[in-house]
């Protein structure tokens, strides 16, 4: 379970008696609000629901801040963090102020970790307060138009799902003005690889006076160790202090203000990473541990000892086009890694898959180091290029490990498990992800376990965890980076040993009730099973629990048996421990399971009826929810904000920070980096250049229009050819590279004004030292190597590599063709509605001057890979005023030009954007070599001939 909240909030006034609410949608999938206690913290009050409010008050003297060019000090930034039987408490408190002589931006962003519930958000402003608290999402949005409605001051907060979470704020701060955030959130801390690991971002973005990391647990089964690795850096070694007992311990980092420094002299703060810390329990019986409390039961399970159970494993992995490059070195490196550390009673086999499935075996074999080492040299040889077949490579492998089962070929106490690496949607096969779910959940039955990693943000996500969930399995996000090898290996290591499978948890009926999940598919070392309930303590002095599975050489049963009032002395005597720990786990886990269970429902009714439960379950225990909201509002309620949860939107979201609001980056999907280019000038300070200005690329589009970008001169010059046609036209052709790309016109279906207007149909290149065709018309993509040939259509997402060239089609929008480093084109697809009088689909196409054509480049752009000299002069009046005339001085020629609007389509293939550049009459005369009739070519493919 995720949750992100992210908002802008701008405080318009210095009285803070209104504002505005500018919206930005980032991640997640369910938030959570439940009273929570914070000690060591100055003196707070809570309202009348329960939500903590703080006074900016108590902050004492604040002078002697570090303030950077911004005139923004942080006063104090603590977080406290008290962990109680895996149940973790976390509180973030900035206090800053605005020391400038204007009114400034001053952002409070940090990181929650992944499956984390928000339980409060304050904001302290001048001693207004602004409090938080839960709604039925319907009733929230209601009160949230009708502040609206009234012209109160309103704004609405999303949230939605991904691994990235961010809680952000940004306010408008008046001069002098004092300004307190404070954020709870609640955790469950999993164990993974025989060890608890709690991870709290700490990335304040500047010195603080005050700092400080409080982490207190609390274990009543007594605590194995205590670990902090050095995850901030050798910067701050022996700063962090450790204080262990039995069943408690204390961590504190409280770095004074000179070891917060960079170095000596810098005002830049070298506190920016997680601050982790690391434990594990003592464990006494195999049964497990029953914890109860408050009308509550936690049963923690983690036997060890035990033999590992021999596994049948499959690998499919996703070898389309997208997976090339460093995605694909790191998954081989994995794979080779991974396959070394399979046991010699494991069976194992390998699926690869793009537009077609391909098998290393067909059948399962014994993982014997002769077969490991052909099954690593198989891995090897991966080529990735085609669509992405995820149904038919899932069907594959189900069947392989049926079959198996049904000749009689797996051990009976084995576990089978399939673990599918993609990072993308399917482009070929089946297509619906519904219909994809229903076909392998009836392929693998109750049988067998499916694991999937995602890697990246092209991947849904959202349906590989409920194809995962929906079949035993579990599903993880992979990041697409240097470090993917090691976490494909890390998570393969979480379920590389399974000890027991059918595991089932036992308790008396009449003693207990609302038990979430107590049947287990398979059960792994190092990780560990938590099952909760509610327990009837008056009429029960002791808790009985009895636990079967299978082991690797017997049927196991075993008992555990607690006094129901056993932890109340030891829960009592402490102060930090949180006397809802067993209510807050309990729904903590029920509410997960009911959203894990909603996404897989069968049924609309079933869906409606866990839908209900889950609303009334987030209304109960104050749980933002897909179906509630949070409100936050000022002690007056005239000024509101919404806080609700759409859904997941692919993309990364960056580490938290306080301070000033940067730039949003330019995240266009499906264009490459070199064509989303920003002009700066050097003597200016950096800014983002207005669209019309951000122009560094060579192109070809509409009728069709050549825009060619000077970057010396900082000029864009236009012109237009016009042709018939079936004509076809070069634009580069270099003999030096040996690529030539040549276009082929199309005519309009009528003539408008007595004009017929022409536009580029086809596209071919021709990468002659590699023996590559390409040829691009608006129906297919198509690649061509001797008698090799591999075809897409424009309604694929999809990839083709050949001898190190690199196609990317993005559905219905573009094609990228990279040849390594040296060069890249873009070709821009335009869809007109089928029935159009006039209009045809057409093609444009982008052309980056940084491409490392050779001197002897020509055609009607690469000519212009050694730019001209351009004088342009003598502006004057035109004959509109929006289109003044100059004197253009190019190639020995004086010309007269035209200022005017040009199309980019880049970033909007309908509209365009409109790019000023100085027009060239004529068919660009006098700026292009010779007459636009010698760059004309017979073949799609011919290179231009030397005059």
């Amino acid at each position: 379970m995720k949750h992100l909240i992210y908002f802008l909030i701008l405080l318009l006034v210095s009285g803070v008696g209104s504002f505005d609410l500018v919206i930005d949608e980032i991640p997640d999938e369910v938030e959570n609000l439940i009273d929570l206690e914070v000690d060591g913290f100055p003196s707070s009050s809570k309202t009348r629901n329960g939500r903590y409010q703080r006074s900016t008050s108590d902050w004492g003297y604040v002078g002697d801040l570090v303030e950077d060019d911004d005139k923004i000090g942080l006063y104090s930034y603590k977080v406290q963090s008290t962990i109680t039987s895996r149940l973790a408490n976390t509180m973030i408190q900035a206090k800053m102020v605005n020391n400038a002589k204007r009114s400034q931006h001053i952002v409070f962003d940090v990181q929650v970790p992944k499956g984390a519930f928000i339980d409060n958000f304050t904001m302290d402003i001048n001693g207004i307060t602004f409090t938080s608290r839960i709604r039925e999402k319907s009733e929230a949005r209601k009160m949230y138009s009708q502040a609206k409605a009234k012209g109160k001051a309103a704004g609405i907060v999303r949230s939605n799902a991904l691994d990235m979470e961010n809680f952000k704020t940004e306010v408008n701060v008046p001069p002098g003005m004092k300004i307190q955030f404070e954020l709870h959130y609640h955790e469950m801390i999993r164990r993974k690889l025989s060890s608890y690991e709690h991870v709290i971002s700490v990335r304040p973005g500047r010195l603080a006076k005050h700092m400080e990391v409080d982490v207190r647990i609390i274990e009543p089964q007594g605590l194995r160790y205590v670990h902090v690795p050095n995850s901030l850096g050798d910067h701050f070694d022996g700063i962090t202090t450790i204080s262990k007992g039995e069943k408690k311990a204390h961590v504190s980092f409280k770095p004074t203000m000179a070891q917060q420094r960079k170095c000596p002299t810098c005002s830049s703060t070298a506190v920016d990473g997680n601050f982790v810390v690391q434990y594990d329990v003592n464990r006494e019986t195999t049964g497990g541990e029953l914890e109860i409390f408050n009308g509550y039961f936690i049963h923690f399970f983690a036997p060890e000892n035990l033999d590992p159970l021999p596994k049948n494993i499959l690998f499919v992995i996703d070898v389309s086009g997208s997976m090339w490059g460093l995605k694909m070195k790191q998954t081989i490196e994995a794979m080779k890694a991974i396959l070394s550390e399979l046991r010699a009673a494991d069976q194992f086999s390998l699926i690869d898959f793009n537009h077609n499935v391909r098998c290393w075996r067909d059948n399962l074999v014994s993982a014997t180091p002769a077969q490991v080492e052909d099954a690593k040299k198989y891995i090897q040889t991966i080529h990735p290029n085609g669509g992405t077949n995820i149904n038919e490579a899932l069907l594959r492998a189900t069947f392989i490990l049926n079959e198996a089962q049904n000749l009689g070929m797996l051990d009976p106490n084995s576990v089978s498990m399939i673990v599918l690496v993609s990072d993308g949607d399917p482009t070929v096969g089946e297509l619906k992800l519904t219909t994809i779910q229903k076909n392998v959940k009836q392929s693998i039955k109750d049988e067998f376990s499916l694991f999937c990693l995602g890697i990246g943000f092209d991947v849904d996500y959202d349906f590989l965890q409920r194809i995962a969930t929906d079949n035993r399995g579990m599903a993880q996000r992979i990041f697409g980076n240097q470090e993917t090898s090691a976490q494909m290996k890390n998570f393969y290591n979480q379920v590389s040993t399974p000890l027991l499978k059918k595991i089932q948890f036992n308790y008396p009926q009449e003693s207990v009730s609302d038990v979430t999940q107590s049947s287990f598919h398979n059960y792994f070392g190092g990780s560990e099973i938590v099952v909760a309930g509610k327990v009837d303590k008056e009429n029960l002095q002791h808790l009985e629990s009895i636990v079967t599975a299978t082991a690797a050489n017997a049927e196991l049963v075993m008992e555990t048996l607690r006094d129901v009032e056993e932890l109340d002395g030891f829960m009592k005597k402490d102060k930090y421990a949180d006397p809802d720990f067993t209510k807050k786990l309990w729904a903590y886990l029920t509410v997960n399971q009911m959203l894990a269970e909603r996404n897989t429902a069968p049924t609309a009714a079933l869906k409606r009826n866990i839908t209900k439960s889950i609303l009334q379950m987030s209304l109960d225990h104050h749980i933002v929810t897909p179906f509630t909201a949070m409100l936050i509002e000022n002690p007056e309620k005239d000024e509101i904000m919404l806080a609700d949860q759409p859904k997941d939107p692919r993309r990364g979201c960056c580490p938290g920070t306080l301070g000033l609001t940067p730039n949003a980056p330019n995240n266009n999907k499906g264009i490459p980096a070199w064509a989303n280019d920003t002009i700066v000038p050097a003597s200016l300070p950096e800014q983002r250049s207005p669209p019309t200005s951000s122009l560094s690329i060579n192109r070809v589009d509409n009728d069709p229009h050549f825009i060619i970008h000077l970057p010396k001169s900082q000029r864009n010059i236009c012109f237009n050819i016009n042709s018939e046609p079936g004509k076809i036209l070069n634009l580069v052709s270099d003999p030096g590279t040996g690529v030539v790309v040549n276009g082929q016109l199309i005519g309009a279906k009528k003539t408008e004004n007595k004009k017929l207007n022409t536009y580029f149909g086809k596209i071919g290149f021709y990468f002659k030292n590699k023996g590559l065709k390409v040829e691009i018309t608006t129906e297919t993509i198509t690649l061509k190597d001797g008698s090799y040939g591999i075809t897409l259509t424009w309604s694929d997402t999809g990839h083709i590599i050949r001898k190190q060239l690199l196609i990317s089609v993005m559905k219905e929008s573009n094609v990228t063709i990279t040849v390594g480093e040296e060069m890249s084109f873009m070709v821009l697809l335009h869809r007109v509605w089928k029935n159009h009088p006039v209009n045809v689909d057409f093609l444009g196409i982008y052309i980056p001057p940084e491409n490392q054509f050779s001197p002897a480049a020509h055609g009607l752009i690469g000519q212009f890979a050694s730019e001209p000299e351009v004088y342009i002069h003598h502006q004057r009046p035109g004959q509109a005023p929006e289109k003044p005339q100059a004197t253009m001085e190019v190639k020995g020629n004086k010309l007269t030009v035209t200022r005017g609007l040009q199309k980019d389509y880049r970033t909007d293939r309908v509209l365009g954007t409109d790019v000023q550049c100085w027009f060239v009459h004529n068919s660009g005369k006098g700026f292009i070599d010779g007459h636009y009739k010698d760059y004309l070519v017979p073949h799609l493919y011919s290179f231009l001939k030397k005059p």
